[in-house]
């Protein structure tokens, strides 16, 4: 390891989550949308409590770090950025419509795409594209003159749910922080067949740890390495655009997290669909259909850079250390997802959408 850059060190934490990540997608089913689709079409909430499991266990872990002093949130892009909710509520209701319309978010055309789904790549290609011409295109002057981001250093970081909720209550924000997990986590558990299967509690736990484990690496490296190294967890919205350039120009320079985790992804669901027999080649029959995917790709590029992070990065990496813009952008996300949904299998009566219309395939 001593042979290795901060910055090579830092892609290969990414490297590892991501293996993770693309496992449980692959082979354990976890995916956003798919458990969306599942409560409220198949009335099966067995992959919405896989979900909140893992976001309980990722939110324990984050503040037993914390505890300990291995990491602090004041130091993420979501402490550091003040917030503006309009961003996180446009946005996020953006990526939802565009998850459902697309078939698959981001995290999930990546495993997609790496079990053989040409389709999803198509997905992966214009969500990157999108994300980055937004972020540091030609449509970033527009992004800025309606929505601008402002930093702050971490002394003015703002507060979390925990540490407002600790301090308007005169309590431990660890303290605070675990009962929430507890009470997630509880109603996760609630479902007596959800108790049973160690499958879904198995995947649960996998996902948190990649969550926690990209949290914990980035805060060692950025306390102990000799370059400045972000403090960050898993997402997949502008990290793919990244990974695309960095395909593009890199020169030999090593991958930082972000690109380690997008390839960790791909890897994970690659092995996962070779172990289970189920890699093949899936192209788009329909013109229709890839139409719509990559106007969804679009969308969640888009929104996911208006959110600041997308189902995973804001939903799991951002909900994990109670950032207040986590549970906000996680319900548009739900919202749109929802009317996505509901207007492609029911009808929508909008043109642009009767042109694409099919069924979304969130597995």
């Amino acid at each position: 390891m001593d042979a290795l850059s901060d910055t090579a060190i830092a892609g290969l934490i990414g490297l590892v989550g991501g293996i993770m990540l693309g496992l449980a997608a692959q082979i354990g089913r976890f995916c956003t949308l798919g458990a969306l689709e599942d409560a409220l079409y198949a009335s099966d909430w067995r992959r919405a409590r896989m979900w909140a499991l893992a976001l309980s266990l990722a939110i324990a872990g984050v503040f037993a770090l914390q505890s300990f002093g291995a990491f602090d949130p004041r130091k993420t892009v979501y402490a550091r950025t003040v917030w503006d909710p309009t961003g996180g509520i446009v946005g996020g209701l953006m990526f939802g419509y565009g998850m459902a319309i697309a078939g698959n978010c981001g995290y999930g055309a990546l495993a997609r795409a790496a079990g053989g789904e040409m389709r999803s790549l198509v997905v992966v290609m214009v969500m990157g594209l999108s994300a980055y011409a937004v972020l540091a295109g030609p449509l970033a002057p527009i992004r800025v003159a309606l929505l601008p981001v402002d930093r702050v250093e971490p002394e003015q970081a703002q507060a979390g749910l925990a540490h407002l909720l600790g301090d308007s209550l005169g309590a431990s924000p660890v303290v605070i922080a675990l009962l929430i997990a507890a009470g997630i986590a509880a109603w996760a558990l609630a479902a007596p067949d959800f108790r049973r299967s160690f499958r879904y509690l198995g995947w649960s736990a996998i996902v948190a740890a990649a969550i926690v484990l990209g949290w914990a690496g980035t805060s060692h490296l950025a306390e102990t390495g000799f370059a400045a190294t972000p403090v960050e967890s898993h997402s997949f919205t502008a990290p793919i655009g990244e990974t695309m350039l960095y395909i593009m120009t890199s020169g030999g320079e090593a991958a930082g997290f972000s690109v380690g985790s997008v390839s960790g992804v791909l890897l994970g669901a690659f092995i996962g669909a070779v172990l289970q027999g189920g890699f093949r080649w899936e192209a788009c029959d329909d013109p229709r259909e890839l139409g719509r995917q990559i106007l969804g790709g679009a969308l969640m590029g888009v929104g996911g850079v208006l959110a600041l992070g997308c189902s995973v990065g804001q939903g799991l990496t951002a909900f994990s250390t109670l950032a207040t813009s986590g549970p906000v952008t996680l319900a548009a996300i739900a919202l749109g997802g929802t009317i996505g949904l509901r207007q492609l299998i029911h009808g929508s009566g909008l043109p642009i959408l009767e042109m694409f219309r099919s069924r979304a395939k969130g597995d």
